[in-house]
């Protein structure tokens, strides 16, 4: 997940209470993906809810990318289309598509048998009727899929709302699409996984019709744009949240608590499905409210080590399950696959093979990134003007 580390209206400082995050967010992932190859007893406890990493790296990217493009709305500058899809586009697809043609030409790296369809891979829009019992290699890149779905509506949108009063436009739209989630779930459930609940195989159809289509997992990123929003239009009201950041971080920890209890022992269910969700984001989004606070113990502990963690959390995200399959391949006659060498092994070689990526892949594209957008010319935006407290055209 491409993740600035800059933080709205100070572009020089970085954060690190949003590198713990970004890097505890690919260490909940990565543990919950290990399970599927061998692990110790430990990692089946510590992984079991690490899917919702996920969840947080939708709100740091709701939060992040939508501070970007409000702090230019009030600013008057505009959006400009041409440089924000420039800066995606080499942000993420260089690295995806060297780990997609891994994938496609090297049939040792696959995890586990079946591909989607390369043209969903390269619509993005392989988390639409995602079968894990057919297409379960790669299966990973859905949750890259929303968030290419959302970098490419969300300036749309923006430039759309600008008509209208910013704030209230974005206070009733997205109340809306939140509420939106929750019918749209309760429908799914009863459509799709309540008659067929406690079969075999209603897992995967869980998975299917509830867990990986967008317009399920939408919390996360209305979560983070919420808070964009309010750091960004209601100052007083940012003062008040960030005042006591340790207080918000200890809140958001028992509100993730909850969402543990209520999702943990039983994850194909309609709590999950239509309360988990929404509340899971809910928690994080109190987490990244108080890692933003100058008054939070994250804000202020350095992010020597999470910091080197967060910036090859991208590359460990899409290459770690086929460096793991095949580093357990390797060492099996070695190692005992679930030991605890085993685990250090792999974990050290994911970080390696994501270093590798990065360092040949994504910085040499970010360096030609920023060359496009030097030589460039100035791209044309849409100019607005303050009247009456409404940002208007």
């Amino acid at each position: 997940m491409e993740l600035s580390n800059r933080i709205t209206g100070t572009p020089s400082k970085k954060l690190a209470g949003l590198d713990h995050l970004r890097a505890l967010a690919i260490a909940l992932v990565f543990i919950c993906h290990y399970r599927m190859f061998g692990h110790p007893d430990w990692a089946n406890a510590a992984g079991s809810f690490g899917w919702t990493g996920v969840d947080l790296f939708f709100v740091l990217s709701g939060y992040l990318i939508a501070a970007q493009l409000f702090k230019r709305l009030q600013q008057g500058r505009g959006i400009s289309l041409r440089e924000f899809y420039i800066k995606r586009f080499f942000r993420i697809l260089p690295a995806y598509l060297v780990v997609l043609t891994v994938y496609f030409t090297v049939p040792a790296f696959k995890e586990f048998e079946g591909l989607a369809p390369l043209w969903k891979f390269l619509t993005f829009t392989q988390n639409f009727r995602l079968d894990l019992g057919t297409s379960r290699a790669f299966s990973h890149a859905w949750s890259l899929c929303i968030e290419e779905q959302f970098y490419l509506l969300l300036p749309l949108t923006l430039l759309l709302i600008t008509r209208w009063n910013v704030p209230r436009t974005l206070a009733w739209g997205l109340g809306a699409l939140f509420i939106a989630g929750f019918v749209i779930r309760m429908w799914g459930w009863a459509h799709f996984i309540a008659p067929v609940e406690g079969q075999d195989g209603y897992g995967l159809l869980w998975f299917k019709w509830i867990y990986y289509p967008t317009y399920n997992r939408l919390d996360g990123l209305l979560t983070g744009i919420a808070i964009a929003a309010v750091f960004e239009y209601y100052p007083a009201l940012r003062h008040k949240l960030t005042k006591h950041g340790n207080a918000m971080l200890l809140l958001g920890l028992a509100l993730f608590a909850c969402a543990y209890l209520l999702c943990n022992k039983a994850m194909f269910t309609w709590n999950t499905t239509v309360i988990g969700f929404p509340l899971i984001s809910i928690a994080f989004g109190v987490v990244v409210i108080a890692a933003l606070s100058p008054s939070c113990i994250l804000y202020r502990v350095p992010a020597r080590v999470t910091g080197v963690i967060a910036t090859l959390s991208y590359s460990i995200y899409l290459s770690h399950k086929g460096v793991v399959h095949l580093t357990q391949q390797w060492l099996s006659p070695w190692l005992e696959p679930k030991g605890m060498a085993m685990f250090l092994v792999c974990t050290g070689m994911a970080v390696l093979a994501a270093a590798l990526l990065r360092w040949v892949v994504e910085k040499p594209f970010l360096r030609w990134r920023d060359k496009v957008l030097s030589k460039g010319e100035a791209a044309p935006v849409v100019h607005l003007k303050e009247n009456a407290g409404a940002v208007t055209l």
